[in-house]
């Protein structure tokens, strides 16, 4: 095969490497949550662009939080303290209830900053 046609694999093949390791950077892009209030009427967050969209969410004790990964190749997980969504996706979603009123720190384990939080009140 001529160098010409195999041209546009290599394209591809660096532009999934450049996404991957874009996905691998250190702070710059997360969604910290130090400083982030939370957002009220919300169930679901999404894991995208080394975010957590929003970062911060205030829900009811016994409410059920969804999150949403879609973020193409750039795989994501959600894991708190004794809960996990499992290995890294980049597709799918991950429920967790909230029984106990309490602030739930969290964060994706592939990517250094990308946190979030939600704030359990009584129901």
């Amino acid at each position: 095969m001529s160098a010409v046609r195999r041209l546009p694999g290599v394209l591809v093949a660096l532009a999934l490497a450049a996404a991957v390791l874009t996905g691998c950077g250190g702070d710059e892009g997360g969604g910290g949550t130090a400083d982030a209030a939370p957002v009220t009427g919300v169930t679901e967050v999404a894991a995208k662009d080394n975010q957590f969209t929003p970062p911060a969410i205030q829900v009811t004790a016994g409410t059920t939080v969804t999150w949403r990964f879609d973020d193409r190749f750039v795989p994501h997980d959600v894991t708190g303290d004794g809960w996990t969504s499992g290995d890294p996706k980049s597709k799918g979603s991950f429920t967790h209830t909230f029984d106990r009123p309490g602030t739930y720190a969290y964060r994706c384990t592939v990517h250094d900053g990308m946190d979030g939080r939600v704030v359990v009140t009584g129901a």
